[in-house]
C-alpha cells in the first residue's frame, strides 16, 4: 500500500472494532436528525460521537448535522452547522438564532417576500425571493429553520409578565407610519406616494401666471373658502383635471369636506353591506377619503355597462366548393340603479347601442329584456331574480308566469386605478322556480362588460 493511500481503509479491510464504533456514531447522528425534525431541543454530541469525528476521514464523515469549534466547546454553547444552511449556526443552550451576515440578509430579504405575497402584493414578493436567492441559495431553509425555533421557544417558555417581542420589523412598522401624513394646518389628509409629494410643496402657494412676464392672475383674489365651494358642487373627473393645473390647484383639491361629500353619496347599500359604516370603509384607508373613493370598489350608476359578443355560425351555400360563415354579433346591457334594482337587455346586431341606450328603462317591454336586483360584496356583483319582462299584445293581457329566473356573478375590474369600469364573466345560472336548482349556463361567447357613461343619468 503506497504512502498516499496509507490512510484509507478498504471496507472489507477494516478493524471490526472501527465498524461498530461507526455504525455506532451514526446512530447517534440519526438519533438527533429526528430529534430536531420533531422539534426537539438539539444536545451537545459528547462522546464517542466526537472522537469518531476525529477518527474519521472527511470522504467517510458526511453526516447531514456535525459539531462545529470543538476546540473550545467546554468554555461557550455548543454550535451545530444545519444541512443545507452552512452558514446557520444555533445556540443549543439558549435557543437564540446567529446568521452570518449575507445568510441573516438573505432571511430578513426572504421574510419581506412572504409578507408581501401574503397582501397578495406578488410582484414584489416575486422580486424580492430573487434577491434572496441571489444572497443565499439556502434563504429559504434557513427562514424555515428559523420560524420553526422560533415557534418551538414561543411554545416551550412559560408564561411572564415580559413583552413579546413582535414578529413584524421596525423598518415594516416604519414604513406604515411614513405611508399616512396628515396635515395638521390643513383640512385634508394624503397618504401613500401623494403624501410624499406633497412634503416638498412651500407653505405658501399661489396660482402661477401662465407667462412669468406678467403679474399674478386674477384668481388669487378669490378666497380658498370660495374656491373650495364651488369644488364642491363639480364632478370628482372635473375636480381632478383642475388639480392638474398647478400646485395651489392640487392643494385645494384634497380637501377632506369634497371627497366626503362623494363618498357619502356613493356608498350606500347595497354598494356597501347593510351592517357596514362608511367610517369603517375609510378606516381601510388611513381616513383618506379620496383614496377611499378611487380605491374602494364601487358600481357605477351615472352609465351602462355594454358587452359586445360574437360567434360563428356555418352557413349554407349552393357550391359545395365554397363555405359561408357568418358573423353573428349581439349585445349585452347591464344597467344599476342606486335602490338595488338592475336593468339587463340582450339585442343583436339589429339593435345598436346608440339606439337602446335612451331605452333602457323599467318600463321597456321587448324580448330579451330582464328586471333583477344587484349587491356589491368587495369587489364581486351579485345579479338576482333576473325575471323576463314579457311584451304584451293588449294592456289587458294577464302577464305570463316564469318557469325560470337568472342571476349572474361579476367579478368588478378597475381599468385604470378609480374607474370601476369593466365587469367580469364569473357565473350565469338559470334558476327553475318551483325547486330552486340552478343550473349553469355555458359562457363560452361571453365578453366581458365595459362601462360607457351617459351624461343624462345621475350617478348617486
Amino acid at each position: 500500500m503506497s504512502a498516499g493511500t496509507s490512510d484509507i481503509l478498504i471496507p472489507d479491510q477494516e478493524p471490526a472494532e472501527l465498524a461498530r464504533f461507526r455504525e455506532q456514531w451514526k446512530a447517534e447522528v440519526r438519533e438527533r436528525q429526528a430529534a430536531t425534525t420533531s422539534g426537539a431541543q438539539i444536545e451537545p454530541v459528547t462522546g464517542a460521537s466526537t472522537a469518531a469525528a476525529r477518527t474519521i476521514s472527511p470522504a467517510r464523515s458526511d453526516a447531514s448535522v456535525k459539531p462545529a469549534n470543538s476546540l473550545s466547546a467546554s468554555r461557550r454553547p455548543a454550535t451545530y452547522v444545519v444541512a443545507g444552511a452552512s452558514t446557520a449556526t444555533t445556540h443549543a443552550s439558549h435557543g437564540q438564532s446567529h446568521l452570518s451576515p449575507n445568510l441573516a440578509r438573505a432571511v430578513e430579504v426572504y421574510r419581506k417576500a412572504v409578507f408581501h405575497e401574503q397582501h397578495s402584493q406578488l410582484d414584489e414578493a416575486l422580486r424580492l425571493y430573487r434577491q434572496a436567492f441571489r444572497l443565499d441559495a439556502n434563504a429559504d431553509r434557513a427562514y424555515f429553520i428559523e420560524e420553526q425555533r422560533a415557534q418551538e421557544r414561543t411554545v416551550v417558555q412559560p408564561v411572564s409578565h415580559k413583552k413579546v417581542p413582535s414578529i413584524v420589523s421596525v423598518d415594516g412598522v416604519t414604513r406604515d407610519v411614513q405611508k399616512l401624513e396628515v396635515h395638521k394646518d390643513k383640512s385634508f389628509v394624503t397618504s401613500g406616494f401623494l403624501a410624499q409629494v406633497l412634503k416638498n410643496f412651500p407653505e405658501n402657494l399661489v396660482f402661477e401666471p401662465e407667462d412669468e412676464k406678467e403679474g399674478l392672475p386674477p384668481i388669487n383674489l378669490i378666497p380658498d373658502e370660495l374656491l373650495l365651494q364651488i369644488l364642491r358642487i363639480l364632478d370628482y373627473t372635473t375636480i381632478e383635471r383642475f388639480a392638474a393645473v398647478s400646485r395651489k390647484a392640487r392643494v385645494l383639491s384634497l380637501d377632506s369636506a369634497i371627497w366626503r361629500d362623494f363618498v357619502q353619496l356613493a356608498y350606500k347599500p347595497p354598494q356597501i353591506a347593510d351592517d357596514e359604516s362608511i367610517a369603517n370603509v375609510v378606516e381601510l384607508y388611513s381616513s383618506d377619503y379620496r383614496r377611499a373613493y378611487i380605491e374602494h370598489p364601487r358600481l357605477r350608476l351615472d352609465g351602462v355597462y355594454i358587452a359586445v359578443c360574437h360567434y360563428m355560425r356555418m352557413g349554407s351555400s349552393e357550391n359545395a366548393w365554397v363555405n359561408v360563415t357568418h358573423l353573428i354579433t349581439y349585445h349585452r346591457y347591464l344597467r344599476f340603479f342606486p335602490d338595488g334594482q338592475v336593468l339587463s337587455l340582450l339585442a343583436n346586431e339589429e339593435w345598436q347601442p346608440q339606439t337602446v341606450i335612451p331605452m333602457l328603462k323599467p318600463n321597456l317591454r321587448m324580448k330579451g329584456f330582464y328586471i333583477g336586483n344587484w349587491s356589491l360584496s368587495g369587489s364581486t356583483v351579485y345579479i338576482t331574480n333576473l325575471v323576463e319582462q314579457h311584451p304584451h299584445a293588449h294592456a289587458t293581457t294577464e302577464p305570463q308566469s316564469n318557469k325560470y329566473f337568472f342571476q349572474m356573478t361579476l367579478a368588478l375590474r378597475s381599468r385604470p386605478l378609480g374607474r370601476w369600469n369593466k365587469l367580469d364573466f364569473i357565473g350565469y345560472d338559470s334558476v327553475n322556480v318551483e325547486d330552486g336548482e340552478a343550473v349553469p349556463l355555458p359562457l363560452k361567447n361571453e365578453r366581458s362588460f365595459w362601462f360607457s357613461k351617459v351624461k343624462s343619468w345621475a350617478g348617486y
